[in-house]
């Protein structure tokens, strides 16, 4: 079987490059994008010593003329196709209502929400054309429950699950994979990452997952393919 062509967002550090070095571990091409270059750079190394072959794409999920340009790229490098898109890019704050300003709101939106329709809407073509076509969105327990001073948060991912929910049904019968272009989310629980650093709380990241926790996960429900991946928290 020929190698799985996989890009990756917010694949600089946390979940992304747990998920890209255990693509890589398989033989998978696996483009790495996201705006921190140095951090990419250092995780296309990682996955080529892993077994893989890795690029690094500067990519800001929010602006869509940087996202035709890295998906470009990655599609380039990939030998001219793409059979998994990861929309693993997010941001977290924690903030009641009263205190958040409009940008801080539209920030969450512009990355957990929009940024997945803008990658999808530019890697649309590939996937249909890939024998394997497949869309992972990293969503989040805050997808299924609602969370104080998450307003925005959980906002953004129950609206990725609404995405994915619609973008399933639609790509059923679509492309060359047979049954369609799958999509799958997955909905982890909070994971001991740097999305943490310098958020408010009393965060006890000792009951954490790990990001190998979530990037094992993603990658049976590519090889197994399943709608939703639900992860129960650390016991």
């Amino acid at each position: 079987m020929a190698q799985l062509r996989v890009l990756i967002t917010g694949g600089g550090r946390g979940i992304g490059r747990a998920i890209a070095l255990r693509f890589a571990r398989e033989g998978a091409f696996v483009t790495v994008a996201a705006r921190s270059s140095d951090q990419l750079d250092d995780v296309a190394r990682e996955i080529d010593a892993a077994g893989g072959r890795g690029m690094a794409a500067n990519m800001n999920v929010a602006d869509y003329g940087s996202v035709e340009a890295a998906v470009w790229r990655a599609v380039e490098f990939m030998d001219g196709g793409m059979d998994v898109l990861i929309n693993n890019a997010g941001v977290f704050d924690v903030k009641a209502l009263k205190d958040m300003r409009p940008q801080d709101w539209t920030f969450q939106m512009d990355v957990n929400l929009n940024g997945p329709f803008l990658v999808t809407l530019e890697s649309i073509d590939y996937l249909l054309a890939s024998e394997r076509g497949h869309v992972v969105n990293i969503a989040s327990q805050a997808a299924r429950q609602g969370f104080a001073r998450n307003t925005a948060y959980c906002a953004s991912k129950y609206g990725l699950r609404g995405f994915s929910d619609a973008l399933r049904e639609e790509l059923k019968g679509q492309g060359k994979r047979a049954g369609g272009v799958r999509v799958t989310t997955v909905y982890p629980p909070s994971v001991d990452t740097t999305i943490f650093d310098g958020v408010d709380g009393n965060w006890d990241r000792s009951k954490m997952l790990r990001p190998e926790d979530i990037a094992e996960a993603v990658y049976k429900s590519v090889v197994e393919p399943v709608d939703e991946v639900v992860i129960p928290p650390k016991a």
